[in-house]
């Protein structure tokens, strides 16, 4: 594909995507569009199928139908390429924990086929930013969730990926370095890289998303920015908005039914 025309392809490129496990429709004919440097909000109750699309986006697993398309390049025939655009932070870090977090950026960056010393001097320049310094050889068994968490967004970063995959990336940790992802969320955006950010923390999304799309039933039930959700909706905030797409009860219907069963058990 000519350069120039896979710049202007989006980011993602989803039509028609029907993914089964069984009898079981987990993805319906999904189609989403997401153009290149914008922070995408993918929210939708457990079991919509967010999981499932990120691991078709990553070329995980290429047994869907419909045709899916990374950075301009097709999942299905070219998985190891797309792998080589994209970042990924899951929500639980899943780490060698025998290695300390030197050894393990060296490993994620010889993996990309990155120059040793690209690796050592954006290793220590990620680590240093993240606060993780003092403890660069020390072994990722000894360090706290928060730790952890900060060295998958260390190690997702290090190839400076074109799309980077998030997927509940504030869990264990702290209050500044919350403050501290959100505003890395926008620069990066403003760079150019594609941020593509599955999370339940709605006023997170509310605020650093430019675009939300709301995923019900294997299907997308809304999508646009958090002002047109908002409009079309007639509620004011996501919780509500999501609420009344999914058929979930809001926070507060969940608490009084919370209140209900204790006082009445």
């Amino acid at each position: 594909m000519d350069p120039v025309e896979q710049e202007s392809e989006p980011a993602v490129d989803l039509r028609g995507i029907t993914k089964r496990f069984g009898e079981r429709v987990v993805l319906d004919d999904l189609s989403l569009r997401v153009p290149r440097g914008v922070v995408f909000g993918y929210l939708g109750p457990n079991g919509a199928g967010k999981s499932t699309t990120v691991r078709t986006l990553m070329g995980m697993d290429p047994a869907f139908e419909g045709t899916a398309r990374v950075c301009g390049i097709d999942v299905r025939a070219e998985p190891i390429e797309v792998k080589r655009r994209v970042g990924y932070v899951p929500e639980n870090a899943v780490l060698y924990e025998v290695l300390s977090i030197a050894e393990h950026l060296t490993l994620v960056g010889r993996l990309f086929g990155l120059p040793e010393t690209t690796i050592e001097n954006r290793a220590q320049a990620l680590v240093s930013a993240l606060e993780l310094g003092p403890r660069y050889h020390s072994p990722i068994s000894s360090l706290s969730k928060g730790m952890r968490q900060k060295v998958l967004f260390a190690g997702a970063l290090l190839h400076r990926p074109e799309l980077l995959f998030l997927d509940e990336p504030l869990t264990g940790l702290d209050v500044a370095s919350t403050l501290m992802v959100k505003e890395l969320l926008r620069l990066l955006s403003a760079k150019g890289t594609t941020v593509f950010y599955c999370s339940h923390v709605m006023d997170v999304v509310e605020r650093v998303c430019d675009r939300i799309a709301i995923l019900d039933g294997g299907r997308i039930a809304i999508d646009g920015s958090f002002e047109d959700l908002r409009e079309r909706s007639g509620e004011a905030h996501l919780e509500s908005i999501f609420a009344q797409l999914t058929g979930t009860d809001d926070g507060a219907k969940r608490a009084e039914r919370v209140l209900d069963a204790l006082e009445h058990s």
